[in-house]
């Protein structure tokens, strides 16, 4: 295709522009004053350049840890992006996230990782949001030859392709993975020829050649817009500097490297325009005689820019809520279930909000794994009701791609045992985007996920039944929502969708059932819930029951367990408080302080395993909150440190029971 010379011109530019913004971040190195690893593009700036020359403003990409090209390709301020290599507060995450984590939300930029691979399923949510909202835009994904080799590449293609979500997904091969050369790591010669695995076209090309580049891009930003699809595009490149600054390794030889100088695409360009009389030697010197007198101001600019100030490290870790509180409902109640209470949460505020997806496995026609999504595809179609493949890093990824270009997602992992298989996006992405991105980031996301034990209604071993809900609490940027009732599931969960920051949502399965024996055990698994929309505010723990000599915290099905064993504990004249905590992440510390101080004891009672479990961050809390109002040790109620067996008789002896909740506290109340 024909490309007119301002455009030429602009693109040869954006190339020099590049090359010296690199050539100067690498001195600053050398002097100290950009600190951390610096991954430089020098060599690269065709495949930024070339590709980025087909992208509107508003068209989306997501980058890699060498993502200073593509941040000034797609038309990021230099000034930003140097203060950010300094570490300055008017960088563009005002120093947070540093040189391999630029962000510009203004012009797309969805945001650049550290973690190889990881920007290929966020970068099929941007595609799906793009779909549902009908804005004819693109989402140019960059990554390199190594990402081709993590799960995350075959997820999130996979999910881009079977939906035919408007992707364009570019793999800059430049030979090495760190040290390791491509012959040694990949078992293809070409990356591209996967894409025949996804049904996909795959395309090779000299990505030492801008205008190679810019054509082939051309073609799948018109087949994306089309509705055709995604395509593959393997950009056949080298790297002049080594894998990171300071890397000296003896993995290259000088042959190699100076036979790929040779065909510096900077260079190459020049000449051919030159040759082509779109500029004068002239011209082209002055092109690059401005560019160097811009980077001289960039540079001032960084340099001469505060730090951010110490005070200041603990903002844009959550959004505020926009989550009205409406604690109170009026009128008339009805008698149901928490999953009951789950499905009618996700109709309501679907119906309420039409950015409210809802996808995961089996949760479209079967409705789930425990049928807290079933009649929802009926109501509100394919589009916005999806089931997905058995790839997690997908899902949540996906999720986190969609919500961060304007959509609310709900995505269902059936089991929290199987959050490890994404763990990566769960806690690099999800949790860390919005604080590393300087704020800008929104993430309304929900990821709901069942926890916990069957016992004594089925086994279902150590890979399908544990309690991680520590696990979480320990990643900043996450909020962790632990309900007990059909009343708090749907209060918690309405103002989990409302609230604008990454929600995970435990949903213990005993409280899904409604067996006979069950609700005989533990009849406070119905209850009476309000008709008119309410909300409950994350980070307020509730009583359950009144108390004067000790106070039992708890959380899920563990809560109904400590209202068992208070009865008891009344009939021997003890009178035990029951504070159900809801939420672990915000933690009302408060409620736990108040209440100690009440009754001057306290037992903590989790299903979690008792080493670095829940029950030992609350009674650090305990301790560090309220330790002079305490009469008596804390005790601990969980369930034994050892994977949860599959036979019933050892089940019963590994998890927490009525029994010892109430043999704890009969050893502090004397």
């Amino acid at each position: 295709m024909e490309i007119g010379k301002d455009k030429l011109v602009n693109m040869y530019s954006k190339m020099v522009e590049i090359r010296k913004f690199e050539e100067t971040v690498s001195k600053l190195f050398a002097e100290g004053l950009a600190p951390g690893l610096v991954h430089l593009y020098i060599g690269e700036e065709a495949v930024a350049v070339g590709a980025c020359a087909n992208l509107r403003k508003d068209d989306y990409i997501t980058s890699t840890h060498r993502g200073h090209g593509h941040c000034i390709a797609k038309g990021g301020d230099m000034r930003k992006m140097m203060a950010e290599v300094l570490g300055k507060e008017t960088g563009y995450c005002k120093g947070r996230g540093g040189t391999m984590h630029i962000c510009d939300y203004d012009i797309g930029v969805v945001g650049c990782s550290g973690i190889v691979g990881s920007g290929i399923p966020i970068a099929a949510g941007v595609g799906l949001s793009i779909k549902l909202r009908k804005t004819n835009q693109v989402c140019a994904c960059f990554f390199g030859d190594g990402a081709s080799n993590t799960g995350a590449f075959h997820e999130g293609i996979n999910m881009a392709a079977l939906w035919k979500l408007p992707v364009i997904f570019i793999c800059e091969n430049n030979l090495y993975g760190i040290t390791v050369h491509q012959s040694r790591s990949t078992s293809v010669k070409d990356i591209a020829s996967r894409a025949a695995a996804y049904n996909i076209p795959g395309i090779i090309v000299d990505g030492m050649d801008v205008i190679a580049v810019h054509n082939a891009v051309y073609e799948a930003a018109k087949r994306v817009r089309e509705g055709a699809g995604p395509s593959l595009i393997e950009c056949k490149t080298y790297r002049f500097r080594g894998h990171h600054e300071g890397d000296n390794w003896p993995y290259r030889t000088k042959e190699e490297i100076q036979q790929w100088e040779k065909r510096c695409p900077v260079k190459g360009f020049r000449t051919k325009l030159v040759e082509n009389k779109v500029l004068t030697e002239e011209e082209a010197d002055a092109i690059e005689r401005k560019c160097a007198a811009n980077i001289e101001d960039v540079v001032r600019y960084a340099k001469e820019s505060p730090y951010p100030k110490p005070e200041g490290v603990l903002e844009n870790l959550f959004a505020p809520s926009q989550a009205t509180v409406k604690e109170k409902a009026e009128g008339s109640v009805k008698r149901i279930g928490c999953a009951q209470a789950i499905r009618e949460t996700l109709r309501e505020e679907m119906l309420r909000d039409e950015r409210v997806i809802v996808f995961g496995e089996d949760i479209a026609i079967r409705g789930g794994i425990f049928g807290c999504t079933e009649g929802l595809l009926k109501e509100f179609g394919e589009e916005r009701v999806r089931d997905t493949p058995i790839s997690e890093a997908a899902i949540i990824g996906t999720a986190i791609g969609s919500a961060a270009t304007g959509m609310r997602p709900v995505a269902e992992i059936g089991f929290s045992d199987f959050i490890g298989c994404g763990m990566d996006q769960m806690f690099n992405q999800l949790a860390k985007m919005r604080y590393m991105f300087g704020g800008q980031a929104k993430l309304p996301v929900v990821i709901r996920t069942t926890t916990g034990s069957r016992w004594p209604f089925g086994s279902g071993a150590a890979q399908h039944s544990q309690s991680l809900e520590a696990w979480f609490m320990h990643v900043p940027g996450l909020k962790v929502v632990t309900f007990s009732t059909p009343y708090d599931a749907k209060g918690l969960l309405k103002t989990a969708l409302r609230d604008g920051n990454p929600v995970l949502f435990f949903e213990h399965k005993l409280l899904y059932f409604r067996q006979p024996r069950l609700l005989e055990l533990y009849p406070s698994l119905i209850s009476d819930v309000p008709e008119e929309d309410y909300t409950i505010p994350l980070g307020k723990a509730d009583v359950k029951r009144e108390g004067e000599d000790v106070t039992i915290f708890a959380t899920m099905i563990m809560v109904h367990k400590a209202l068992k064993a208070a009865e008891e504990l009344s009939k021997q004249g003890i009178s035990a408080q029951i504070v159900d905590l809801r939420t672990l992440v915000p933690l009302d510390k408060q409620a736990i302080k108040d209440s100690v101080k009440k009754t001057g004891r306290a037992v903590v009672v989790s299903e979690d395993c008792k080493t670095g479990g829940v029950a030992a961050e609350i009674a650090s809390t305990i301790i560090e909150e309220a330790f002079d109002y305490l009469d008596a040790p804390i005790k601990r109620v969980s369930a034994l440190d050892v994977p949860i067996p599959y036979s019933p008789a050892l089940e019963e002896a590994v998890q927490p029971k009525e029994k010892d909740i109430v043999d704890a506290v009969r050893e502090i109340v004397g």
